[in-house]
């Protein structure tokens, strides 16, 4: 980028031109933030003769500060001595410098501990306190470190704001254990980076005004995100000169869960005197329909500043919404969708993402992006089969299917929590040589084998439930047994907690039980070893090219991108907005945040897509659309039962603005493939599935039933699906 102060807008210029003061730059979603950031860096050191020695600036992530760090560079010489940055890297720099005046315990080699070197210390201090393998403890104890340092309260402040908490009591000489430990080890965690340095410049004055004598100028971007330590921070180097600018949007802050507070922008001019306010609302990323969209959402919210996007581009593609009967019939019009755009629009794999509030629904889009072809990865969580909780699953079952499986008995052994370690393990392992048995025959024998107590009493509960699963294995429907190794092995106990990760794991094993009841439906008579085969396969996608994907993704993966194409699926009451946002005003708020930020990576095209019914917390449900839905004037007009067969078609909506006509219409043109050329018994070839052959076909002669060798029966959209008739 090259340094051109016409390249920015009036407002931009307006913003740019003010150098010296407080200012606050509200900034809608895609309207030149960091363009303005740049060329205000540029501006400072072309124009008005600052060293770039005495500008700082911050921002959220290092992808956003390395690019920050390049457009600047381009644009202006001695750009590497200003002070680009992450507020954990600008602290952990000063840190570096500094920490031994805090306190003589540290070093300047200091170690920061990575999240699985802090499970390492809490496990150490369970130890200590004699809680074995309380994964609970474990789990409360992790949150608690977290909480206390990012509401950067002192710890008997903490423990009075929270005395009502189960093992408060426990929890607080841990905490201080926990500080002990990593102070020892001359350690610190990923927010001690934060708490040392703030309090560094409380106890060392000196050091604080070197720094805040040193940044005259100083710029933070995402202002919004920001916690109470690092407005702290800013406020203590701006104390000097004065000179702070700050862009943010209100409208975007999705990560309050985190310690964020949108509050710091209204705070702001409660801080600094004779704040200059400016507002960036002319988009360049998105068409006047979904701005039109994006404006009519946030409207809703009480809790921000006032601000309408808008745009010269012309009006586009009318925003889509679909509702369809069920997660299948959602990822099919998605997938036939995508496979359109590319084939007959010109579209590449890399301008689509499909977005969703909970990684849990991944699987139905995973599934159908595999079945047509569509190259995808995933982002904001692990591949559906990846997953740990589905690993272990699978494990269990793994087990029926083949006993030789040790990898799979490893895993499981100690899931849920037994008690059983690694001594354990070694013990029986040296029963299982001594007899020339496996490790799992071993423990299905155990009390045949040894008289240690103590070893029997470890494992002989689990070999006990796993005869009795074995008994009902040959009889009952893959389904049912899938239900009653979940439910006998208490695979759901360990996921008993009411946070955001939990609730995700639940809804995964009940994604998972869904599409083992669509694969018997669809197989009758097949059994586990072909399932499991047929997992296998749906999750090797490794071989697809990693540069031209379809992106799948939760919303808050995704905030900073943009996409020629977006799907928002899943747009249902307890999903989006997520069930624990109902009945409080603020959750809400950031739910449609989070809304109002997957609207706007849209750039063309804008599809919303919510289902009748869905497969969820073990069973089949009735859902409710989105109130989000309502609120941008989405009303059903007679939806129509809907089978598998009617995917390709589309119930008619009505809205409200921006005269949305015709929901139907859409500006992309629909595949045109000859699909009457494929007859009951053809023999195909599927570039992932292999050979097939056809079952039966609909009566519109859109969808077929294909049984495939080894994998069973898959039900596919024959306008998209990668087929090759043999004969």
């Amino acid at each position: 980028m090259t340094y051109d102060i016409n390249s920015l807008n009036d407002e931009q210029k307006k913003a740019l031109f003010v150098t010296d003061g407080a200012i606050l730059v509200t900034a809608g979603a895609g309207s030149g933030k960091t363009r303005l950031l740049t060329h205000r860096i540029a501006y400072l050191i072309k124009e008005k003769g600052i060293s770039p020695f005495n500008i700082l600036a911050i921002t959220f992530t290092n992808k956003a500060a390395n690019e920050m760090r390049e457009r600047v560079s381009s644009m202006v010489e001695g750009a590497e001595n200003v002070w680009i940055s992450t507020f954990h890297s600008m602290c952990a720099k000063i840190l570096r410098l500094n920490i031994h005046n805090l306190d003589s315990n540290y070093n300047n080699n200091f170690t920061i501990y990575s999240d699985s070197d802090i499970d390492k210390v809490i496990k150490q201090i369970q130890i200590e306190l004699d809680k074995g393998d309380d994964d609970k403890f474990r789990k409360n104890l992790a949150f608690h470190i977290s909480n206390y340092k990012n509401n950067y309260n002192s710890l008997q402040e903490y423990k009075k704001d929270n005395e009502f908490s189960n093992d408060i009591g426990e929890i607080i000489p841990a905490i201080i254990r926990y500080e002990e430990i990593l102070k020892s080890n001359n350690a610190v965690d990923f927010d001690d980076l934060l708490i040392l340095t703030d309090r560094l410049f409380e106890n060392c004055p000196e050091i604080l005004q070197y720094y805040a004598e040193r940044f005259k100028y100083i710029l933070v971007d995402e202002f919004q995100d920001t916690n109470k330590i690092q407005f702290d921070l800013v406020k203590k180097l701006a104390s000097v000169h004065k000179n702070l600018f700050v862009v943010g949007d209100e409208d975007q802050c999705i990560y309050s869960w985190r310690g964020a507070n949108f509050e710091n922008i209204y705070h702001f001019k409660d801080n600094f005197q004779d704040v200059q306010v400016f507002k960036l609302e002319r988009n360049y990323r998105s068409t006047k329909n979904i701005l039109d969209t994006a404006n009519l959402l946030i409207k809703n919210n009480k809790s921000r500043y006032s601000k309408n996007l808008w745009t010269e581009k012309d009006c586009g593609s009318e925003v889509v919404r679909r509702e369809l009967n069920d997660e299948q019939e959602e990822a099919d019009f998605v997938s036939r969708t995508i496979y359109s755009l590319v084939n007959n629009n010109g579209y590449s794999y890399k301008d689509f993402a499909i977005l969703l509030r909970l990684n849990a629904l991944t699987l139905p889009f995973e599934e159908r992006l595999l079945a047509y072809n569509i190259p995808h990865k995933i982002f904001g969580g692990y591949k559906f089969y990846e997953r740990a909780e589905i690993k272990n699953v699978l494990s269990y079952l793994r087990l029926f299917v083949n006993p030789k499986d040790e990898q799979a008995f490893l895993r499981i052994i100690n899931f849920p929590k037994r008690g059983i370690g690694d001594s354990a393990i070694s013990s029986l392992r040296k029963v299982a040589n001594a007899n020339n048995k496996t490790l799992f025959e071993a423990c299905l024998n155990i009390e045949n084998l040894t008289d240690e107590r103590a070893l029997i009493n470890k494992f002989s509960n689990f070999a006990k439930i796993y005869a009795d699963l074995l008994s009902s294995y040959e009889l009952e429907p893959l389904d049912e047994f899938a239900s009653e190794v979940i439910e006998k092995f208490g695979i759901k106990n360990a996921y008993q907690g009411k946070n955001e990760e939990d609730i995700d794991k639940l809804m995964n094993i009940d994604s998972l039980l869904a599409s083992i009841q669509t694969f018997v439906q669809k197989n009758p008579g097949t059994g586990l070893s072909e399932y499991l085969e047929s997992v296998s396969l749906v999750s090797d996608i490794d071989s697809f090219d990693e540069s031209n994907n379809v992106t799948v993704a939760t919303v808050h993966a995704v905030k900073g991108l943009e996409f020629k194409a977006v799907f928002v699926v899943g747009l249902e009451e307890k999903i989006f907005p997520i069930s624990r946002a109902i009945g409080s005003e603020a959750d809400m708020e950031e739910e449609r945040r989070l809304m109002y930020v997957a609207i706007t990576r849209a750039e063309e095209n804008l599809f919303l897509t919510n289902c009748r019914t869905r497969f969820i917390y073990g069973k089949r449900d009735y859902m409710l659309p989105s109130r989000f839905l309502g609120e941008l004037g989405y009303t059903n007009v007679k939806p129509k039962s809907s089978f598998f067969t009617e995917r390709h078609e589309t119930p008619t909506y009505s809205h409200d603005i921006n005269s949305f006509k015709n929901q139907t219409n859409t500006s992309f043109t629909k595949a045109k493939v000859d699909t009457s050329i494929y007859k009951v018994g053809q023999m195909v070839l599927h570039t992932k599935f292999g050979i097939g052959i056809i079952q039966s076909i609909t009566s519109d002669g859109k969808c077929a039933d294909i049984s495939f060798n080894g994998i069973g029966t898959k039900t596919l959209l024959l306008e998209i699906a990668p087929l090759k008739i043999i004969k």
